[in-house]
């Protein structure tokens, strides 16, 4: 009786041992394919071809190599053009085709993405094929830095978390106020601004920007972007004054009592010289001893004194720009100082080759002597007083918040 009673214990013991084997056994269970969906197709569902724009390549010939024949092909073109304007496919660019599973791997669906963001759609799977433009989602974030130069704008940028192409929209904003080949340790700017990313991930450029200063050899420069007229696209920067921050040319060299004497001109006869030649310039005649303002921001170039000349300052202002004045009595600058728009640089006088006081003025484009009262340049006109204190109501807040962030960024 023992014995059998312990038979039955093994064999209960057995028989539990193997249902909590087959309990823990682990039951592989194949995990669905991961849905995924693009340009608004579920792309699981076709036969997905991607591929690059390369020389030769045009809509119709991509095309023809799906087994589409010529007539279709040219059906298709004439349907779709009005919508998407096939000339412009570009080398480089890539497109995706969509394709039936099956074994005739039939185009359904060609996509040609024209940028990072915008992408063309010919939807082949109707009768009729029709074509149409989307955008890929796209969100903003936005945000506000403050950092101090480590080495090039660009890279001070990216040190920050900041895509280096903010620099271009900086240095375009204050192209007039700062030298960006000159910064240095120790300048420091703050910057708010919104960014563009598509599917939350990628970044596609910065959208706006609306507030900024820049620390610029001690003195801090802020930039606010205001439309004066709502309705308008043209939009200035101004500090936080209200003050236009990007200047550009006065009319003159002289602020007041002059006449203009002889304009710019290939052929002029020279009062001195006594022949006909070439007048690069153009004369502002004044009382000696006027003062001469520089019509832009810039650097000293070049001071000095010839026999044709006589006493003169040359001006570099950007990388397009430089303005020379000759004939002064006085030099008042020197070479490699950083002169503001309306600077007085000198005094009219009557030195080098010149039969009385004035200013002959000289206005470089590109490395050419060009006229000066026929250049097309920006204009710089001040705020209208009747849209100050609208101004004044937008940029206190967006200030109050690039100081406060610099003070903490900044606190020593």
């Amino acid at each position: 009786m023992k014995r059998l009673l312990l038979i039955l214990l093994v064999l209960i013991s057995l028989i539990s041992c193997k249902k909590e084997a087959e309990d823990k056994k682990v039951v592989e269970v194949k995990k669905p394919e991961p849905i995924i969906i693009e340009f608004g197709f579920k792309l699981n569902d076709f036969d997905v071809v991607q591929d690059t724009i390369v020389s030769g390549d045009n809509f119709g010939n991509i095309l023809e190599k799906q087994n589409i024949g010529d007539k279709k092909v040219h059906q298709i073109t004439e349907r779709i053009k009005d919508s998407f304007n096939l000339r412009n496919i570009r080398i480089g660019k890539p497109y995706t085709m969509l394709r039936t599973k099956d074994a005739s791997k039939k185009l359904q669906v060609f996509i040609y993405q024209a940028d990072i963001a915008n992408y063309y759609v010919v939807d082949l799977r109707d009768s009729v094929a029709n074509a149409y433009k989307k955008q890929k989602p796209i969100s903003l974030k936005r945000r506000t830095i403050a950092t101090e130069i480590s080495g090039s704008l660009s890279e001070t940028l990216s040190k920050a978390g900041v895509n280096a192409s903010m620099a271009q929209n900086l240095a375009d904003i204050y192209a007039y106020s700062v030298d960006f080949f000159k910064i240095q340790k120790g300048d420091k700017f703050a910057v708010t601004f919104t960014e563009k990313y598509i599917n939350d991930t990628i970044f596609a450029g910065v959208e706006s920007l609306e507030a900024s200063f820049f620390e610029y050899k001690g003195k801090k420069i802020y930039a606010f972007p205001f439309k004066q007229d709502t309705a308008s696209r043209k939009v200035d920067y101004y500090d936080e004054e209200g003050k236009v921050l990007k200047n550009m040319f006065l009319k003159a060299p002289l602020k007041f009592g002059y006449r203009i004497s002889s304009k710019f001109s290939t052929r002029r006869f020279h009062p001195v010289q006594q022949r006909f030649k070439a007048h690069n310039g153009t004369d502002y005649a004044a009382a000696h001893g006027t003062p001469i303002v520089t019509t832009a921001s810039g650097v000293v170039e070049k001071t000095g004194y010839t026999a044709g000349n006589g006493n003169f300052v040359k001006v570099k202002h950007n990388s397009t720009y430089s303005t020379q004045y000759l004939h002064m009595s006085k030099i008042l600058v020197r070479h490699g100082q950083r002169v503001s728009q309306g600077d007085v640089i000198g005094k009219v006088g009557s030195t080098g080759l010149a039969t009385g006081p004035h200013v002959c003025y000289r206005f470089w484009k590109n490395g050419v002597q060009v006229d000066a009262l026929r250049q097309k340049l920006p204009n710089s006109e001040p705020m209208n007083a009747k849209f100050k204190p609208r101004f004044m109501a937008e940029m206190a807040p967006l200030k109050k918040e690039l100081d406060s962030i610099a003070a903490i960024k900044f606190k020593k």
